[in-house]
């Protein structure tokens, strides 16, 4: 018979509750998951196991819907679990506890090599893995970034079955509205795909039709996409226009300008922008440089560029990327920890289980310290200590 997993409670910290940040709660955990949220002088809290948070701060884990790479590995050159698992323990350093291991456009037997070492992972227990991003390549040349043109195309029957068949966890795949007929657009979403605009050079209309055919959000809001124009709002304008979609911003201040996010967020509901990384290799690696299509690429001052002088990714982390979010457009923590959990949450559809310490919720969490570094975290009640 298993042994039942003690009852813990965390205490002397401050805990993100649903809507603030507060003192003198106590979170109960049981078998990898949040039993309560009580006061700290709750009766169940004496006979628990103490964990003592030191005074820190108790937030959700992070929750990154786009990671390239980590730990000097990236995902298209190493389409295996143990490369999965070298990134997400890179991540976990700086708070990431779910992430969805990011493929850029890749030829179709690297693509099904990636869905079927995301299923192992998953099926296998490796920390963190909620599933897989198809990031192209059904993409613009015109918008191609750091993507290499030579891979994109237009998916058939055969590669939308592939794409899609990942059964154990999240699809979401990246695609330009214009470029992919709308008809593939739904079949992605009725095969149970998250399709997010991204790499577009889509007019407006053709982004509203994207939308209208199951496009559910947008992929780094603002770089390679179409821009807003007075005559011409684009793919930018027509994501900041819609209620509904989600929008991922790259919050490193260089991708994207400071009052363009401030922008984005009060266009936006609440809640309907969230932070990623766009983590390439150098991310907890000592080596700055990795390889691309196999160009040496190196970041520099925490940029990361290739040889044509385009954005290659980031060398951001999420404990950054949350620092920012306070630090560089004045959000106070809680919102920007809510940007970096609970909303990738909703977008993912994992609400019910991740991105909030509520009842029910998996045990997901990450410990700051006073300078908002990250000093702990747990995945399904598990710890680990961190460096962020």
């Amino acid at each position: 018979m298993q042994e039942r997993a003690p009852l813990q409670a965390f205490v002397n910290g401050r805990v993100l509750a649903d809507e603030e940040i507060r003192d003198g709660l106590a979170v109960l955990v049981e078998g990898g998951h949040v039993l309560a949220v009580v006061a700290e002088d709750d009766a169940h809290v004496r006979g628990a196991e103490r964990q003592d948070l030191g005074g820190g701060t108790l937030l959700p884990g992070f929750i990154d819907a786009q990671v390239n790479g980590g730990g000097g590995v990236l995902f298209n050159n190493a389409t295996d679990v143990e490369a999965i698992a070298r990134i997400g323990a890179a991540h976990r350093r700086f708070g990431t506890t779910g992430y969805l291991p990011t493929l850029i456009s890749d030829d179709a037997p690297t693509m099904r090599a990636a869905v079927a070492a995301v299923r192992e992972a998953i099926a296998g227990g490796v920390p963190g893995v909620l599933g897989i991003h198809l990031e192209g390549p059904y993409l613009a040349p015109a918008r191609k970034g750091t993507h290499d043109p030579g891979k994109f195309r237009v998916p058939d029957a055969d590669e939308i079955a592939m794409a899609t068949a990942l059964d154990n966890g999240v699809t979401l795949i990246t695609l330009a509205p214009e470029r992919v007929p709308l008809e593939t657009i739904r079949a992605f979403v009725a095969r149970g795909a998250i399709v997010a605009a991204g790499h577009t050079a889509a007019s407006y209309e053709e982004t509203r039709a994207g939308l209208e055919a199951g496009v559910r959000g947008f992929t780094h809001l603002y770089n390679a996409m179409s821009p807003l124009q007075g005559r011409e709002p684009g793919a930018v304008g027509a994501a900041l226009e819609d209620r509904e979609s989600w929008c991922g911003v790259i919050a490193d201040g260089v991708h994207v300008h400071p009052g363009s996010l401030r922008v984005a967020l009060a266009a936006k509901p609440r809640g309907k922008v969230f932070l990623v990384t766009d983590a390439m290799p150098p991310v907890g690696a000592e080596d700055p440089s990795y390889e691309l299509y196999g160009e040496i690429i190196t970041a520099k001052d925490g940029v990361v560029r290739n040889a044509a002088g385009s954005l290659a990714g980031s060398a951001l982390d999420m404990a950054t990327a949350v620092r920012n979010a306070v630090e560089m457009l004045g959000l106070p923590l809680a919102e920007a920890a809510r940007m970096a959990s609970t909303y990738p949450a909703r977008f993912l559809g994992l609400e019910a289980t991740h991105g909030r310490i509520a009842a029910g919720c998996r045990a997901d969490l990450v410990l700051l310290d006073r300078d908002l570094r990250v000093v702990r975290t747990w995945i399904g009640g598990e710890a680990s200590d961190a460096a962020g």
